[in-house]
Order: C-alpha cells, then sequence, then structure tokens
C-alpha cells in the first residue's frame, strides 16, 4: 500500500475503519467465546475512556510519569492479595500472558546460572500454555513436555520422573486453557520445594476467577501463594479482570525471583538501560486502564461479574453434557470448557465450528483431541439459550 500525497480526514478514516470490520466478530454482543471480554458496556466504556487519557504516557520510566508508578503498584499490590502473596512478594505489570510466561522462564534462568546450571530445562505438562515453548525457545530452556492423566490434568509421577538436575522450573496451571481443569498445584510445588526448583503457576485465565470464586462459598483445590513451593504466578487482568488489552501481572513470592525477571545494562553509551519484562516503551493506558476497572468494579463487582461468568459456563456445559452428539472434555473448574463429538458420534466438530462461524459466532477450535474451546465470560450471560439453539443446529447439519 502506498501512502496517499495528502491526508485523509478523520471523517473519511473512521469511516474506512468501520466498513474493514464488518465482517469481524460482534463480541460486545457476546458472539466471541474466545480472545475478548466484557462486563458489559459501561466498564467497556470506562476503560476505553482511562485508555485513551494515558496512551501516549511511556511507562518505560515512571520517572517521568510518577502517575503511571503509583497506578502499576496499586494494581499489583491488589493482584498480589487475590493471590495471598506473602510479604516480601515483589511483581511487575507485563503486557498479559505471553509475557509473563516468558519472564517466568527467563527468571528460572537466570536462578539456575547462578546455581551453576549451564544447560537448563523446565518440566511441563503438556496442557501448559504455549507460551512457555517460546520463552523456553527464546532463552535456550529446554522444554520437557510431560503427557497429562486421563482427567487433563498434570501427572505428579510423570512430572517428577522427568526432572533432573538441571531442571530449572516446573509448571502448573490454574485452570490449564485447553480443557479448563486445574492442575494439582500443591503436588506439583512440593516437587519444586523438595529440590530447589521454581514453580510457576499459570493462573492468567484463573486468578481473579478462582479468587473470587472462594470469597462467593465455591470448594476451590489449592493454587496460590497458600500452597508452599509456589514461587511466582501470572494473572492477566485483560481477561477475566475486564481491563483494556495489554495487562497483565507477574508476581514472585520475593523481590530476588523478581529481580531475575528483569534486564538491566550500561554496555553502550546512553548509560544505565533497565526494563521490568520484554517491552521497553510501553504505552500507559493499559496500566491505567487496569486500575480504573479494578477501582470500579471493586470486591462487589468483581463478585457479581464471576459468579455471572460461572452460571454461564455451568449453563452451557449441562447443554453440552445434554446434547448426545456431544461430550465434554472435562467438567469446568471455572469459566473454560472444552467439548468435541461423543463416542457414539461421527460428526466433525471444525465443521461445527464453521457454522457456527456462519452464524455469527466465534469459538476456538483446538487438537489432541479435536476440540471446540469456550471462555464464556460475564458478557454471555443471557446469551447462552441462542449460543446452544445455534450449536445444536450445526451439530445437525454436521
Amino acid at each position: 500500500m502506498a501512502l496517499p500525497d495528502f491526508g485523509t480526514t478523520p471523517d473519511e478514516i473512521f469511516e474506512r475503519m468501520e466498513r474493514m470490520r464488518v465482517d469481524d466478530v460482534d463480541w460486545r454482543q457476546g458472539r466471541a467465546f474466545s480472545l475478548a471480554y466484557s462486563a458489559g458496556p459501561d466498564v467497556l466504556r470506562l476503560a476505553e475512556e482511562a485508555y485513551a487519557r494515558f496512551s501516549g504516557e511511556n511507562a518505560l520510566n515512571t520517572d517521568a510519569f510518577p502517575s503511571l508508578r503509583v497506578m502499576q503498584r496499586e494494581v499489583v499490590s491488589a493482584v498480589a492479595d487475590w493471590l495471598a502473596a506473602p510479604a516480601g512478594a515483589a511483581g511487575f505489570m507485563t503486557s498479559g500472558g505471553t509475557e509473563s510466561l516468558v519472564l517466568a522462564v527467563k527468571a528460572a534462568r537466570e536462578r539456575g546460572r547462578r546455581m551453576g546450571i549451564d544447560r537448563p530445562n523446565a518440566v511441563l505438562p503438556a496442557s501448559a500454555h504455549a507460551a512457555f515453548e517460546k520463552g523456553c525457545q527464546y532463552f535456550d530452556v529446554e522444554s520437557r513436555r510431560v503427557q497429562v492423566g486421563d482427567d487433563f490434568r498434570a501427572d505428579v509421577e510423570a512430572l517428577a520422573a522427568a526432572i533432573d538436575d538441571r531442571t530449572v522450573l516446573v509448571v502448573g496451571s490454574a485452570p490449564q486453557y485447553p480443557q479448563g481443569v486445574i492442575d494439582p498445584v500443591a503436588e506439583i510445588a512440593a516437587l519444586a520445594a523438595e529440590r530447589d526448583i521454581n514453580c510457576h503457576v499459570d493462573a492468567c485465565m484463573g486468578g481473579v476467577t478462582l479468587h473470587y470464586l472462594e470469597r462467593l462459598g465455591e470448594q476451590v483445590p489449592p493454587w496460590n501463594f497458600e500452597v508452599p513451593g509456589v514461587t511466582s504466578i501470572s494473572v492477566d487482568l485483560h481477561k477475566y479482570g475486564y481491563t483494556a488489552k495489554g495487562a497483565g501481572v507477574i508476581i514472585h513470592r520475593d523481590s530476588q525471583r523478581r529481580a531475575d525477571q528483569t534486564f538491566v545494562t550500561d554496555n553502550w553509551l546512553g548509560g544505565v538501560y533497565g526494563s521490568s519484562g520484554v517491552l521497553g516503551t510501553k504505552s500507559g493506558g493499559s496500566i491505567a486502564a487496569a486500575w480504573a476497572v479494578m477501582h470500579h468494579l471493586g470486591n462487589e463487582g468483581y463478585e457479581r461479574v464471576t459468579a455471572t461468568a460461572r452460571r454461564a459456563c455451568l449453563q452451557l456445559a449441562e447443554a453440552i453434557s445434554s446434547t448426545p452428539e456431544l461430550e465434554l472434555r472435562a467438567w469446568p473448574d471455572s469459566t473454560l470448557l472444552a467439548f468435541g463429538a461423543s463416542r457414539t458420534s461421527d460428526i466433525d466438530v471444525m465443521a461445527v465450528a464453521d457454522g457456527l462461524w456462519r452464524r455469527g459466532w466465534y469459538v476456538d477450535r483446538q487438537s489432541p483431541p479435536p476440540s471446540l474451546h469456550c471462555t464464556v465470560n460475564a458478557i454471555h450471560d443471557g446469551r447462552i439459550d441462542d449460543f446452544v439453539d445455534d450449536l445444536r443446529a450445526c451439530v445437525a447439519a454436521a
């Protein structure tokens, strides 16, 4: 594309942008079961306004923007409370789950280097997020994937067998993304504690939800810093925190482990340069939006949207369970679920996904085994019946 010789008016630019997104999924109306999250138009407007007000501020150096330092500190502190972090815990905001998990690998590698480990490896279930794989590739850490059990949870004995003297990181998820179940975090963390290895809990999908489900009285398996041996946890705020995109948090059990994720150098002509994560320059918009939404919702608001999302997820799970051609991969531990063809059916679930897309719904496709995946959030409350009607029609067509 060549730029025009003369500039285009704002009205024309926005008109063309709106035309371009005419075929985008209408996530604001709850038509997407992936990628986008909404607690309703009021929260969305607040997040967008807060983001716009601070979009030009640069969080690379908060000495110049002390407002961002205050907001980031308060966001991290609130998340640390959700995770039952101990005194001395420390963390940073990140751009989201991928950066948080990449940094968990980097921090483990740095600690391993101090312990004399020169060819490190990370041991993780096959269900652990793909971003761990990215971190291992970036930082030259061997990825040792271990198959999960029949219930899709991490197999602790298999993890233990894969650990050796060069292991610097073991991983659990709360919940894991593909099937929406919580790994046995206490047992995984015990393996790490026994061997003095970093143990990261990927709670990017569940860090907000599980905390508030516990407040609402639901029984949740051990998953946070109350578990001995857990050394770091990641939480995404732009998912079930309902903030603007680009907001995650990683919390470490102590400040030394947090230091392991940072980068500092003076090996150039520009003086000391330091950054807390992969990004250097980053917009203050995501920090401001997170701070604004978290203060706006408060504990009562998060209990409400969490209960709403959980109710919608269980409604969908029940509907799938009562559809003979389909079966859940696992009963959802929080607000994620996956389903595929039942053992008595030969339908192609990818064809079902095609049919749903033609009807205006977006769901993730994954394998193995062939499955459709739904991240059910607050915007889906009241929309499950319509989705199930279309889902069953697509199953019949398939």
